[in-house]
């Protein structure tokens, strides 16, 4: 019998477009819902400061009265929302880098390559907000109403359409914009120069290394990028757990609603919930990055990052 060896997957293909998508709705949705129960204590507090004193108080109560299933109250339209962003996100981040990089020319793509990560991770998450918003609306209403919100996340999903219609899954768009687009840029910009940093000061270039020691550096570099990712998009995280709990006057626009939150809140109140979400997003993100290089080396694919060095140019 004959062996037909595995086609390698041409870069910058249609197919390999696809696999760095699916890569993302792994790495986003499986990691997300994994972190649940951090993303619920955190949630409630935002909303409610003394409901509970920290993590575990929250934890402990959560379990004491809803059992188990209670700490991941949430759970599927977390792991639905963030799969179709991180689909996005990834896929076209990919999308993007290549098509700037090619409009700026090879020359220029290297010399301002972090310019040209922070544009293609920004293009990327504006799209992937749009994926996620209704998702994220109805997760924060499950998570943080006083009252169980819904049995389901069907029942959840009908009851906003019917009493607010479309513009209740969306009227935090624009704050979901806020905290994601620079949380995005970050994570991005941020974990390739990481990565190039790792690599520079290992002293030998990144092809030098196996696959293995390679998703290493992904892990390593993902969880240094969460942390800056954290501090950089808390504020907007915050208005986005308030702004889906208090009903709009007739009349108010979201910016102006937004604006009367943040007032009330005051300096202290934005950042509340920070070193809890410093640990969740530092964790998230090294999962993230490591599943989907992961998914990258599975297909035959080279991780994400380089050396810095720029390749020299090829003459015949």
């Amino acid at each position: 019998m004959e062996i037909v060896e595995k086609k390698p997957i041409e870069l910058y293909s249609g197919k390999y477009y696809l696999t760095c998508a699916f890569g993302g709705v792994l790495a986003c949705g499986i990691t997300h819902t994994f972190v649940t129960p951090l993303d619920l204590v955190k949630c409630r507090r935002q909303v409610n400061p003394n409901i509970y004193k920290g993590n575990f108080d929250g934890w402990g109560k959560i379990y004491r009265g809803s059992g188990f299933g209670g700490l991941y109250t949430g759970w599927v339209p977390t792991f639905i929302g963030y799969s179709f962003q991180g689909a996005a996100k990834y896929g076209f981040y990919e999308l993007f880098k290549k098509t700037y990089s090619d409009l700026a020319g090879e020359e220029n793509a290297h010399k301002y390559r972090t310019g040209l990560y922070l544009a293609a991770s920004a293009s990327a998450e504006v799209l992937a907000d749009i994926a996620l918003c209704p998702w994220e609306a109805l997760k924060v209403r499950m998570q943080t109403s006083t009252e169980p919100f819904a049995k389901s996340t069907v029942e959840g999903f009908n009851k906003i359409l019917k009493n607010e219609s479309i513009s209740g899954f969306y009227k935090g768009l624009t704050p979901l914009w806020a905290r994601q687009v620079p949380y995005t840029m970050m994570k991005f910009a941020s974990f390739e120069k990481t990565v190039e940093y790792i690599y520079k000061n290992l002293g030998k270039p990144k092809e030098s290394y196996n696959k293995l020691e390679q998703l290493g550096v992904s892990f390593l570099g993902g969880y240094i990028a969460g942390v800056f990712c954290a501090i950089v998009s808390h504020p907007a995280d915050t208005l986005v757990s308030k702004l889906n709990n208090v009903k709009k006057a007739e009349g108010e626009s979201t910016l102006a609603l937004s604006s009367k939150i943040v007032k009330e809140l005051g300096f202290t109140g934005i950042w509340r919930g920070l070193g809890t979400r410093v640990i969740m997003i530092g964790t998230l993100t090294a999962l993230q990055w490591l599943i989907y290089d992961y998914v990258k080396v599975f297909s035959g694919l080279p991780t994400t990052g380089s050396s810095g060095e720029k390749k020299p140019t090829k003459i015949d």
